[in-house]
């Protein structure tokens, strides 16, 4: 499992919210690049840098975060709440 590939909804969900890398990066305490390596793959967060995310998100890391190429959005949700019933 090591060096796996991590996928992530970074991009979309700080499009969404109207922040820029910068923003981003200065809300969990790292470089803007750092956004730019974790956005593009080039890079796989530590797993306090994933929980910060996920907490700027207002979103469970596994919505933020994946082993497997990302789903849409609308299904993971949909998935989610299935589970919970």
């Amino acid at each position: 499992m090591k060096g796996e590939k991590i996928y992530n909804r970074i991009a979309v969900l700080r499009e969404e919210r109207g922040l820029s890398r910068k923003d981003l990066a200065d809300k969990v305490g790292v470089n803007f690049q750092t956004i730019g390596y974790l956005e593009r793959g080039e890079y796989n967060p530590s797993l306090d840098l994933a929980m910060d995310l996920s907490v700027v998100f207002g979103l469970p890391v596994e919505l933020v975060f994946s082993r497997q190429p990302m789903r849409l959005l609308s299904e993971e949700l949909a998935n989610l709440k299935n589970k919970q019933s």
